[in-house]
Formats: structure tokens, sequence, C-alpha cells
């Protein structure tokens, strides 16, 4: 284990930081901003005032929309990183950590945005609904099968397994404190929950995330801001004190400016996954009219999980003064909120941590799924369908497993198979880069001509592989 950890810090220190950080300048300056220019129309998909004048290819029913393409997203990004992920990047990096989250979410999101674009463009159109990721616009959009595969397996093995560890260890930890009840029973219900869910598909998936994710996400943020009002003087000198520990002298010297630009990019990515190529998979889904649309709800999935949830996490437990007391993780987060509001905080971080952790547990189970079927998507349809059964089983197994596993162990496998994701998805995407400036290009040409809701026409701007985009007319 302590070998694992040298080589993950390696590869983190002085790999995917630089590429997380390279990526993300690149997209953000070469598409002049996409992230801001255009934030007004991300918010006018959300709440559905897109009208999406375009032949839908499945009837209205089983349609699934903009949103509920988001809210999967959002369910896999809004979870224990928001919640016990900030608290560890707190606890490792001091304030400082927080400002390198934020500054990674606001150049991260147009890293999410290609991705989730790109995803849209070769989408591929199912029985029931459009799927699709990086596996398939590294297969269509390079003609490099190998590398979709080995993507494809990577996601498995972090999104079916290591960080559906984290989860399960996450909600077990946080119940067995508050109520006093044992592992292993918590541990299977987990497991069975979760098959009742996922057993209805994609379709049964989204709608229940469609409900979840935006109560869980609006009652954490209210009771932040009670907290944040209960100590509305101190909250000057705390933003003072989150930039001057990020650039600090005295972190400096420490070695503690190091520690913090670290963990805040370590945890902003496992909480707001940009670049790392898992949220691609759910914004595939979408039936929209334009594919930057889907991007630029993506985009704002970014801010919403790390500008907005992080931070409430951030402050709560920097207001509480908590922190040095030896505590991490959601242990840290949930003795912060209740030295705020007393016991109902334990109770309803309690009641956050399962929400917010299984919401997750069920778009990384999707993510997984995805990515199984597109290594067997050759195979014989028994095939597929056995290999699926397969990984339901071993993803089952690993929420037990998680249980009884320190977080620190879990981290450490998570941080792993994070890592090389990130660079094998960011690798394509710098490829296909061009594919998605002419998608800018095509969708600001149409807003600027007056069109509120911009219609793409795959035979006018990509001519030449029209007939690969199946998931277009």
């Amino acid at each position: 284990m302590e070998k694992l950890n040298l080589i993950n810090d390696f590869v983190w220190s002085y790999v995917i930081t630089l590429v997380l950080v390279g990526a993300a300048l690149y997209f953000t300056f070469r598409s002049r901003g996409i992230q801001f220019r255009y934030f007004k129309d991300a918010i006018r998909i959300i709440l559905g005032k897109d009208k999406n004048p375009h032949k839908t290819l499945y009837p209205e029913g089983k349609k699934i929309g903009s949103f509920q393409a988001f809210a999967i997203s959002l369910a896999s990004r809004v979870g224990t990183g928001n919640l016990a992920g900030v608290a560890s990047a707190i606890f490792i990096g001091g304030p400082g950590a927080v400002f390198w989250m934020w500054l990674m979410a606001l150049l991260g999101a147009a890293t999410a945005f290609f991705e989730a674009t790109l995803a849209q463009l070769y989408k591929k159109k199912g029985q029931d609904a459009f799927y699709g990721g990086p596996a398939y616009y590294m297969e269509s959009g390079l003609g490099k099968k190998w590398m979709g595969v080995v993507f494809s397996v990577l996601m498995i093995l972090s999104f079916g397994m290591a960080q559906n560890i984290v989860q399960s260890q996450t909600i077990v930890s946080a119940m067995s404190d508050t109520f006093n009840v044992s592992t292993l029973p918590l541990a299977i219900s987990l497991a069975v929950l979760l098959f009742i869910i996922v057993v209805g598909g994609v379709t049964r998936i989204s709608l229940i995330v469609s409900y979840i994710v935006p109560f869980m996400a609006i009652g954490y943020i209210l009771l932040a801001l009670v907290v944040i009002a209960m100590n509305i003087t101190a909250v000057p000198g705390l933003i003072a004190l989150i930039v001057k520990s990020a650039f600090g002298i005295r972190q400096i010297g420490g070695g503690m400016i190091g520690a913090a630009i670290l963990q805040g990019v370590k945890r902003g990515l496992f909480s707001n996954e940009a670049g790392e190529g898992s949220t691609p998979n759910a914004a595939a889904i979408a039936d929209t009219s334009h594919p930057v649309k889907q991007g630029l709800v993506q985009a704002l999935g970014v801010f919403i999980d790390t500008i907005v949830i992080c931070s409430c996490t951030a402050f709560i437990i920097l207001l509480s003064g908590q922190l040095g007391n030896g505590e991490d993780g959601i242990i840290l987060t949930s003795h912060s909120l209740e030295s705020q509001i007393g016991i109902a905080g334990k109770y309803f971080i309690t009641a956050a941590i399962f929400l917010f952790a299984f919401s997750t547990v069920i778009a990384n189970y999707y993510y997984g799924e995805t990515n199984i079927r597109y290594i067997f998507s050759h195979k014989a349809q028994k095939i597929e369908n056995a290999a699926v059964g397969i990984y339901r089983c071993i993803t089952f197994a690993m929420i037990i497993l998680g249980a009884f596993l320190t977080l620190q162990t879990a981290w450490v496998f998570v941080d792993l198979s994070m890592g090389l994701l990130t660079l094998v998805n960011v690798s394509a995407l710098i490829l296909l880069s061009n594919k998605g400036f002419k998608l800018i290009s095509d969708y600001r040409k149409q807003r600027n001509e007056g069109i509120k809701d911009p219609v793409f026409n795959k035979r006018e701007i990509f001519a030449e592989e029209a007939d690969c985009l199946e998931g277009w007319e």
C-alpha cells in the first residue's frame, strides 16, 4: 500500500495536475470562455425554456431531456466528494485548498463542456434511449477502438468498483456513527436497493435521480446559508484566509501551498469530474437539438457542484472552528455542522450523505454498465447481457466490501484510477478539439442570427462523416 501511495502521489503531483490545468486553460482560451459567455443559455436550457425545435427520434413519453441527463451527471458529481472529499482536502491542504478547487472549477468547466459536446455528437441510438460517452467518440471520432476499450475498462474499475467503495464506506460510516447500526446489514441493504433501481434501466435511473438531486442539493444549500448567516461577520475574514492560505509566504515555507494545490485539484476533480470522462456518459443520453446545448448544461454542473455545493461544506467546516481537532472526512463535516446547529446537524448530514452518496452510486453504476455494453457491443446479445449480469454482481460485492475498508485505502485506489482515466480522456479531447470548435462556431452563428434555439445539421458541418453520426437526423 505504501508503494502504491508513492506511485499515486507522483502521478498526481507531476502528471495529472499539469494535464488538468493545461487542458482547462487550452479549452477556456481557445473557446473564448465558452463556459462564461453562454452561461445564460445553460440556465435557460435547464429551466426548460429551450423549445428543442427538432425532429425527435423518440416518442415524447420516452424522450430523456437535458435536465434528466443533467440530473444523472449531477448525481455522480454531488456525492461524498462534496462532503467527505472537501473535508479531506481542507484537513490535508488547509483552507488554501478551497481556492484551488474554485479555480479548477472555473477553468475545468470548459473541459466538461467539450467532453459532453463530443459525447452528444457521437451518441448512438438505442432501443429505448440514446447512449454514448468517451469510448464512443474515441472509436467513431478518432478511429481508435483500442483506446475506447482501455477507457471503458478504467471506467468500470474506477466507477463501478473503486468509487463505489468510497460511497459505500461513507454512507455506512455516517449511519453507524449516528444510529449505532451494524455495518453488514447496512451494506447489504444498499446493494439490494441499488439492484431494485438499476434493473429498470436508464429510464428509471434518470427519473429517480431527477427527483432526488434537486431535493438534496437545495436542502443542503439552504442549511449552509443558515450557518453562514449565523456567522456573517466572520465571512469576509474567512474568504481572506482562503486566499492567503493559497498563496501565503508561511504556507510556501512550510510546504503547505503544494499540499493545498494538490488536494484542491484532486478533490476538485473527484467532486466535479471535469475531464475525467464520466459525465459524458450521461450527457450522451439527452435528446436535444444541438450538441453544444448539453455541453453548456454540463459546464453549469461543474459550477453548481464546486462553486456552490463544495463551498457550502468548506464554509461550514471553516466557520465551525473544528479544523485542527484531528478529524477527517465525513466525521469532520458532521461534527462541524453539529457544532453550529446542534444534534440536528448530525442527523441532517447523515440524511444528506445517504442521498448524496447513494444517488452517486446509482450514476456510477450506470457509467460502468454503459462501458460494459461498449466492450461487448460487437458480441451476441446473450454475451452482452451475461457480462452486464456479472458486472452487477461485482458492483454489489464492492458496495458490501467497501463498508469494511478504511477511507484512506479507498482513496488510494480512487485517485489512481481517476488519474489514469483523465489521461486517456483528455488525450482524446485534445485530438478531437477542432470538432468541438466547429460546433461552437455553428452555435454562435445561429445565436448571432437571432435563433434562440439553434439546431444542429450534421450534413452542413460534418458532411464527410454524417452517416456515422447516427444519433442525429
